[in-house]
């Protein structure tokens, strides 16, 4: 069984704001009447172009763990 990464306080925050920050970036240039067509790249087959916000929140997925929480 893997150790379990506990992080506190102000340390714990940065690394979440961080991770809706880049949510934010990413589903952003979706909204509105001018939104652009972002581009998902996929493990296997051809990339998924998209102007959904949900579809593109759907599909982050980030490296680091607390800000991958931050993110879903």
């Amino acid at each position: 069984m893997a150790a379990k990464i506990i992080k506190f306080s102000e340390e714990a925050r940065a690394k979440i704001l961080s991770g809706v920050k880049i949510l934010a970036d990413a589903v952003t240039v979706t909204l509105g009447p001018k939104g652009r067509n972002v581009v998902i790249e996929k493990a296997f087959g051809a990339p998924t172009i998209t102007k959904d916000g949900v579809t593109v929140a759907k599909e982050i997925q980030l490296e680091d763990k607390f800000e991958n929480m931050g993110a879903q």
